[in-house]
């Protein structure tokens, strides 16, 4: 996904009761092992933590953002 979206568009979610069909992940005890493999890969710490959760919460914030920018223009009438 990295090499077709970009870093800054890839990331790791689970319900945590159960693997979901990736190999060596069969519930979330197991979760350290995708880090494991994204650094024999070669990600950096900060491509880690983006992949991690920090592409969602940029995400939402912006998200957060806009909605506040429509309540506005909606309290006010434009």
């Amino acid at each position: 996904m990295v090499k077709v979206m970009g870093i800054n568009h890839v990331g790791i979610g689970s319900g945590f009761d159960g693997g979901g069909g990736v190999r060596g992940i069969n519930d979330v005890s197991e979760m350290p092992n995708i880090t494991k493999e994204l650094v024999a890969r070669g990600y950096t710490e900060e491509d880690i933590q983006k992949i991690w959760g920090g592409n969602l919460m940029r995400v939402f914030s912006e998200v957060q953002k806009v909605a506040r920018e429509i309540q506005k223009e909606e309290i006010s009438g434009k």
